[in-house]
This record gives structure tokens, C-alpha cells and sequence, in this order.
């Protein structure tokens, strides 16, 4: 099963003050906050992360037909980052999710799977938020923040 999440950069930078007493608490754990705070660009960093939970938190939900959303008990881990992209890991209720992300200066968008294999199989599409009938298309997984719709075929 694949998950999928696109972040907005502009629309992140609008609605959303992670600088903020308390924000990064609420969301990331110590060692995830140490990544963001010891790095050149924290707020890539923090939407980077935030990509990698909530494309794995939705291969969880699908599974287990739950909806608790809590960021602290989605563990990132094992990130490496290579100019555009970035691999990582997350783990989530005894679960273990890879992840690949690619960012330019608009968005980060992230896809996660239960096997790391799979990741290597699918298509992407992105497109800016436009009014066409994706749903005939069957995607495997959808998201949309901002200007931008994110589609994986499997």
C-alpha cells in the first residue's frame, strides 16, 4: 500500500507559525526537533518531516480504518538527504514505513510504503490543484495542500 503527502511551501509559510512557543513540541519529538534546529533551512526540514509522518499515517489509517492523528507517536528516523530528494524511515504503532521525498522551492512531496520495493514501482503525477475528475484515473493514493495535487499510481 502506498501513502502520499504534498506540502504547499508558500501555503505552509501562510497558515502555519512553527516558530511559535510550544508548536514543534506538539509534533516532532526531540531528536526530530535537534534535526531541525541544527540544520541550514529548518523550515524545509519541518515540512520534510511533517511529509514523511502524514504519507505514512495514511497507509496506517487505510489498514487499520483508525483516524487518531498524533504526530509525537510517528517516529522519523534514518534521513538522508541528497540535493532534491531525501529517504527516510518512520515508524508508527509497530510498523516500519520508508519513505522518498523530493523538494524543489514550491513543494516537498513524500511517499511512503511498507516495502521499500514498491517505492521504486509507482508514478507520480503533479499537477497544480485543478478541477479535473482525477477519480476515474484510480489513483493508489491522493493529496493536496495549497496549489498542488499529488497523485501515485501503483
Amino acid at each position: 500500500m502506498i501513502g502520499n503527502d504534498i506540502v504547499d511551501l508558500v501555503q505552509a509559510a501562510i497558515d502555519s507559525n512553527w516558530k511559535r512557543k510550544g508548536y514543534l513540541d506538539k509534533i516532532f519529538n526531540s531528536e526530530e526537533q535537534f534535526m531541525i534546529t541544527s540544520g541550514i533551512h529548518p523550515s524545509m526540514i519541518i515540512w520534510l518531516l511533517w511529509s514523511m509522518k502524514e504519507s505514512a499515517y495514511k497507509i496506517y489509517s487505510r489498514e487499520a480504518k483508525l483516524r487518531e492523528f498524533a504526530p509525537l507517536k510517528l517516529q522519523c528516523s534514518n534521513l538522508i538527504i541528497h540535493n532534491d530528494t531525501a529517504t527516510g524511515n518512520v515508524s508508527y504503532e509497530n510498523e516500519l514505513y520508508y519513505t522518498e521525498s523530493y523538494f524543489d522551492e514550491h513543494y516537498i512531496h513524500t511517499i511512503a510504503s511498507t516495502k521499500l520495493e514498491e517505492l521504486g514501482k509507482v508514478e507520480i503525477k503533479i499537477t497544480d490543484h485543478a478541477l479535473f475528475d482525477y477519480k476515474k484515473t484510480k489513483p493508489a493514493s491522493v493529496s493536496h495542500h495549497g496549489a498542488y495535487l499529488a497523485l501515485v499510481y501503483l
